[in-house]
């Protein structure tokens, strides 16, 4: 069963960012989030010639992005059956009135159209296929797995470079 501590931390996040996604061995997965938030120390530049209407609506925007301080996680499915990336314009964020899951950053589905994808393409299968999904801001990540992932907060990356610094242990 998924630590009730880490499912917390994902679904407390204002914002996720895929970061890498892997598969250390055949079919195994490995996803790194990072968390992100509306960073209200940073304006964006002016725009010399923007219309004044425009303007007036980024007055009061602010950049949602990686700073010093936010978590990152490691996410690994030992097997999985099917997962799917997709970019987020072109998904959902999985609210259809059909679905029916619990969380919010990381969800756990009763009810999906993955499932019922995953079960007219590949059929019965001998142990129950659970689905979760991550929703980030640059990605939708469905996994199809009989088992839950491991969930780990790692050290959170270096925003200047991009890179893990060190793994947390």
């Amino acid at each position: 069963m998924i630590e009730n501590l880490e499912i917390n931390l994902l679904n407390q996040a204002e914002y996720f960012y895929l970061r890498e996604i892997s598969e250390p061995r055949d079919n195994s997965l490995r996803l790194i989030i990072e968390e992100a938030i509306v960073n209200r120390d940073k304006k964006p530049a002016a725009i010399s010639d923007e219309l004044s209407e425009l303007r007036a609506i980024r007055a009061d925007a602010f950049p949602i992005e990686s700073v010093t301080g936010c978590k990152s996680f490691e996410l690994v499915w030992d097997r999985y059956a099917a997962y799917l990336v997709t970019e987020e314009l072109a998904g959902t964020g999985g609210n259809c009135d059909s679905e029916i899951y619990s969380g919010r950053l990381f969800r756990t589905y009763i009810k999906s159209n993955f499932l019922d994808h995953l079960a007219r393409d590949i059929g019965a299968t001998l142990e129950p296929i659970q689905h979760y999904k991550l929703v980030c801001l640059n990605h939708l990540i469905d996994v199809a797995s009989t088992k839950p992932p491991k969930i780990r907060q790692i050290h959170a990356l270096n925003p200047a470079s991009g890179r893990i610094d060190n793994l947390a242990r």
